[in-house]
């Protein structure tokens, strides 16, 4: 027991991983993670400045917070210019993403709309565009977040599904053309999981907050939502040398939903 307690603080010991979305709920979670497992260098991406810098603090000395918008390439591509990344990345994870507003995709407005698809599809691309020769230096690994509504058709998130199917399919994609070089690219995707975007989600409902709150538990078998740690170590799994085989894959930890 003592020695797999000790490879799983180590898991990740001299690597060196960006995390774009760091600040959020799940992106908070997973760089703490990554700094329990040992991980040397932490580059933890997001356009909350003082929320990173609380994640930074938490973190200690492995954290390097840098502030960026991901819906903007140029203020992404001014943000990696400022990273020291020519020893290599050994992981990339894309975690920044938003659920929009929830309004049925025929209700959408285009503002919005573009929004959710230059954070959740454009924002991925081009971290992995920005970040691919520091990748390749290290023959590192991307896992990307896409979600259980990438995955079916949705009503209700039509525009989220849309913009997270978007993301499913770069992820196969991108896994097809790095494939001959040894980098892999995987996705997790979550179903409804306990967060400040949820909550804000069930309250954009007004006076059906409540029932729609029943009606997103109701969708997972196991009648709750996760919780961000459970993730995590989906992520975790993705990013290591567990799965050396293991690309194009989209990773569904939804308590059922999908079965």
């Amino acid at each position: 027991m003592l020695s797999r307690e000790r490879t799983i603080v180590t898991r990740f010991a001299g690597k060196t991983v960006l995390i774009t979305g760091a600040a959020g709920t799940l992106g908070t979670d997973l760089s703490q993670a990554f700094a329990r497992e040992g991980a040397e260098r932490l580059y933890l991406v997001d356009r909350d400045e003082a929320r990173l810098g609380e994640l930074r603090a938490a973190i200690g000395r492995p954290a390097i917070a840098v502030r960026c918008d991901l819906t903007s390439v140029a203020d992404m591509r001014q943000a990696w210019d400022g990273m020291d990344l020519e020893l290599g990345i050994d992981v990339l994870v894309t975690a920044g993403g938003t659920l929009g507003s929830g309004k049925p995709l025929l209700e959408v407005d285009p503002e919005e709309f573009d929004q959710m698809l230059s954070l959740n599809v454009r924002g991925t691309l081009f971290a992995v565009q920005l970040t691919l020769g520091a990748l390749r230096h290290r023959k590192g690994c991307i896992v990307t977040y896409g979600s259980t509504a990438g995955l079916t058709g949705s009503h209700a998130l039509g525009a989220y599904s849309t913009t997270k199917g978007a993301v499913a399919l770069l992820t196969r994609s991108l896994a097809l053309s790095l494939a001959e070089e040894g980098i892999r690219v995987n996705s997790v995707c979550p179903g409804s999981i306990s967060s400040p975007m949820l909550e804000r989600n069930f309250a954009a409902a007004g006076a059906e907050a409540e029932m729609r709150r029943q009606i997103y538990r109701d969708l997972h078998p196991m009648k709750r939502f996760g919780e961000a740690n459970e993730v995590t170590q989906a992520v975790l799994y993705l990013a290591s040398d567990a799965a050396s085989y293991t690309t194009g894959v989209s990773l569904p930890v939804d308590g059922g939903r999908l079965a």
